[in-house]
């Protein structure tokens, strides 16, 4: 059939959108370098300059992740890509998993994790708390799994799983740790060698300032040998003399790790086509990160994240969650009885060009979630957030003393 060149054709209007403050809990704002990053001239994925900048990806992030680890890559996709990508390369079916769920995205570990074949044992604490390390140790040695899968930030909650001691409770009883820091890469420490971590992933889009499309993951020699008893080469690519592992084959063939380290390793085998304009970004996102240095940044998360619950809990609203263990980079505030969350959302939207979340499940219309991530932290954005909600609040009905978030937040600035 060939097109009929005089129906009506519909070219839409030039790609313009209304620029946002994006202060949810993701995506956010891009660092203007990245932005710049990615409009640079694409090369062929073999090009030894691109081959470069892929072996550069590899340093930086292992810099990023406080680890030696030699397989520290890129998934192509979004966060999800990561976790794909670790879950289904490691889970052979049958497999027993433990995943400690505290939030929306345990679930999600939980889903992908049966997705693999895997026999998942979950455990659950009430959302916006989290569990003490004891609790996951029993549930380990009860149903003796070989992986456990966890969430470190958990946007839906704002909530923040303590991570150090759990990768030793994993090694004494042989099991394989998997952590999801999409949401605290960058932000919080993600210390991967010193807290025993076998495989993590994230995204760009939260604490990194970059887009949503890449997923920096990194795994260590035990989940190597994992990989590589399933290691097999699909066909018209197989080198000479080539000879496939024992294990079943790996469930997915765009996120299979073993693939993917023979496409990033020395051999340079065909996989797919890296993602370009992402890797720029990736690249860009590291190294902002590093030249600000982590701790320079993991400080200026918390005094921006410090700045905002100030002002809010000036303001006459009430904080959510365990305090002990709140995210230092997105902060979870109670909607006030009789307003409507939705609505002021909305208005935020509209009338400010300030985009602010609500919540999942349970608590869905009961609070807002407010990030602090990245290029957003920012006093100029900290400060607009509170004028915006204040005066959104009065006029739905809410209203406390005047101008005390922003007094409050002015504070925190000042003594720091």
């Amino acid at each position: 059939m060939i097109c009929d060149q005089n129906q009506d054709t519909e070219f839409f209007e030039d790609l313009e959108p209304t620029p946002r403050l994006l202060m949810g809990p993701g995506p956010f704002d891009l660092y203007p370098r990245v932005l710049r990053a990615m409009s640079a001239t694409i090369l062929g994925q073999f090009d030894p300059q691109f081959t470069n900048y892929m072996n550069q990806v590899m340093v930086l992030y292992r810099q990023v992740y406080c680890t030696k680890n030699q397989w520290t890559i890129l998934v192509n996709g979004t966060a999800r890509a990561g976790i794909e990508a670790c879950l289904a390369s490691m889970i052979v079916p049958g497999d027993k998993v433990l995943v400690p769920i505290f939030g929306r995205f345990g679930h999600l570990l939980k889903e992908i994790a049966e997705r693999c074949g895997a026999k998942v044992y979950s455990i659950e604490t009430d959302w916006g708390s989290v569990f003490e390390l004891d609790a996951i140790n029993e549930a380990l040695i009860k149903y003796r799994c070989k992986f456990v899968a966890v969430v470190h930030g958990d946007t839906s909650t704002t909530m923040a799983q303590p991570l150090e001691g759990l990768g030793d409770i994993c090694r004494a009883q042989d099991a394989i740790l998997f952590v999801d820091a999409c949401a605290t890469l960058g932000g919080m420490p993600v210390n991967v060698d010193d807290w025993k971590l076998d495989a993590v992933s994230s995204g760009l889009q939260k604490c990194l300032g970059g887009p949503p499309g890449s997923s920096p993951i990194t795994f260590n020699d035990r989940v190597v040998e994992i990989i590589n008893s399933r290691r097999h080469i699909e066909e018209g690519i197989r080198p000479s003399g080539y000879k496939a592992s024992i294990g079943p084959r790996i469930q997915s063939n765009y996120f299979d790790l073993a693939m993917l380290m023979d496409y990033w390793g020395p051999a340079r085998l065909n996989h797919h086509t890296e993602s370009t304009s992402m890797l720029y970004s990736a690249r860009e996102c590291a190294r902002i990160l590093l030249s600000k240095g982590l701790k320079e940044t993991f400080n200026l998360h918390k005094l921006s994240s410090s700045a905002l619950r100030s002002g809010l809990m000036a303001m006459g609203l009430k904080l959510y969650g365990d305090e002990r263990n709140r995210m230092d980079n997105v902060t979870g505030v109670y909607i006030p009885k009789g307003v409507n969350g939705d609505k002021v959302r909305e208005q935020m939207l509209e009338d400010f060009g300030i985009e602010i979340g609500t919540s999942f499940g349970p608590l869905h219309g009961k609070v807002w979630r407010i990030g602090t991530m990245g290029y957003v932290c920012r006093k100029a954005n900290v400060l607009r957030c509170l004028a915006s909600l204040d005066a959104t609040l009065r006029r739905n009905n809410f209203s406390g003393p005047p101008n005390a978030g922003i007094d409050a937040a002015y504070s925190i600035y000042d003594e720091n």
